[in-house]
């Protein structure tokens, strides 16, 4: 299913949960903190992938030996 995200511009929460292999829950736990970037409309919420690669390269944990 990942494979039919790659296509996609924005992502739902679901598809964003599914695209970080992480639960639904923590998604919406991010957006309640604002701790990951998002767009409402109405109540709809959104997330541009590009912005969300971009974040997570912010993210970016450098590991040394």
């Amino acid at each position: 299913m990942v494979k039919a995200l790659e296509n996609k511009k924005y992502l739902s929460p679901k598809d964003l949960a599914e695209y970080l292999g992480i639960s639904l829950r923590t998604v919406y736990l991010w957006i309640s903190l604002r701790q990951i970037p998002f767009y409402r409309l109405s109540r709809l919420i959104r997330f541009n992938k590009i912005e969300i690669e971009s974040w997570m390269m912010k993210k970016k944990v450098e590991l040394y030996n």
